[in-house]
């Protein structure tokens, strides 16, 4: 695009010290690499900071804004040089899938979450840019992923920090290199800090009608507060909407539900704080109709997927075979798509609320 400036990220600009690579008005990269040997990127856009895995799935692995983290707590510090997906399990965002995605059902082989979480780039670009919306830094690359005999794709993911923005815009492109067609599934695992006393907001009209519960396995000597919040929850799917402070949710609850569209063919979900602000993600349902809703809540995780958008239920290829929610991919075609996500002050969640309100009500 005309205007774009674009600078080629090598691992040797990330070293023990962090420095800064690049920055245009408000926006500024600085590169530096954790003691686990990841490279790590953080730019400042004015408005906060977002910490990015440049050749590590270009995960998003923090952002703070309004002086807070929107991540989830975990028991990882830092990220690890793993493609093992729950060895390094702690960032607030992750695109998922590949030729598989969802835990592995009984009869499945494939890793939790398919090849693309943790899947090594090969090369990373940042690009500045201006459109009609303001100043903007991207991240993107390129990250291949083949297997004889079974699939040959390419990966380009982008992140677009606007300058003076708590959101961020994120887009995926996977061409399907091979000679056939390639079986594709898609999750984006957003993972938000759950906030105590939060309310969760979306365009699921009907939360019996609209919404599958997967059931836990729970240990025979689960505690009995566990326990009782999954009986709730059976009993009443709504019941999930407030966050309760003190109440455990282990392993976790795991909802796809069905999310209306606006006529614009977006649609939104938003966890209210108490104070008034929120948290959001928004995205288009023809490309991801499965609105995947993740909450775990105890001493070591912490964490909610106030809304994953989804081309299928996360249960595995198998589950997703058998109900026929396989994307298939044609040699030379790419499946794209597109969605946001950040935090809202007390106004601009007002707004939102407001829209969701609109759209399930229509």
């Amino acid at each position: 695009m005309p205007g774009q400036v674009t600078l080629e990220l090598d691992p040797s600009l990330f070293g023990e010290r962090e420095k800064r690579v690049a920055h245009s008005g408000k926006l500024v990269a600085t590169a530096f690499r954790y003691k686990s040997g990841v490279a790590g990127l953080r730019v400042d856009n004015g408005a906060g900071t977002v910490t990015l895995l440049p050749f590590q799935g270009q995960q998003v692995w923090d952002a703070v804004f309004f002086g807070r983290s929107l991540t989830m707590k975990s028991m990882f510090d830092e990220p690890q040089p793993t493609r093992d997906y729950l060895r390094t399990y702690g960032a607030l965002f992750l695109h998922c899938g590949g030729t598989s995605m969802g835990n592995p059902g009984p009869t499945d082989t494939h890793p939790l979450h398919g090849e693309l979480p943790n899947l090594p780039h090969t090369d990373a670009q940042l690009v500045f840019g201006e459109d009609e919306a303001g100043a903007y830094l991207d991240l993107t690359g390129i990250a291949r992923d083949a297997k004889a005999f079974h699939h040959d794709f390419v990966s380009r993911p982008r992140v677009r920090i606007r300058e003076g923005a708590t959101s961020l815009d994120m887009a995926v492109d996977v061409e399907n290199r091979a000679g056939k067609p390639l079986p594709f599934l898609y999750l984006a695992h957003i993972n938000f800090r759950p906030v105590d006393g939060a309310v969760l907001i979306d365009s699921v009209r009907d939360d019996r009608a609209d919404a599958t519960v997967r059931q836990p396995h729970l240990a025979q000597d689960e505690d009995e507060a566990v326990v009782a919040y999954h009986r709730a929850i059976a009993a009443d799917p709504s019941s999930h909407r407030t966050l309760k402070a003190g109440v455990p949710i282990q392993p976790e609850l795991v909802q796809t539900m069905k999310a209306a569209g606006a006529a614009d063919g977006w649609t939104h979900a938003l966890q209210r704080h108490p104070n008034g602000s929120g948290d959001f993600v928004s995205w288009r349902p023809d490309d991801l109709p499965y609105a995947v809703r993740w909450l775990t809540r105890g001493p070591d995780q912490d964490a909610l997927g106030l809304v994953l958008p989804a081309t299928a239920a996360p249960d595995g290829l198998a589950a997703a075979t058998a109900n026929r929610q396989i994307v298939w991919v044609a040699p030379g075609a790419a499946y794209r798509t597109s969605f946001r996500f950040g935090a809202l002050d007390p106004a601009a969640a007002n707004g939102l609320e407001a829209t969701i309100k609109t759209i399930r009500g229509g």
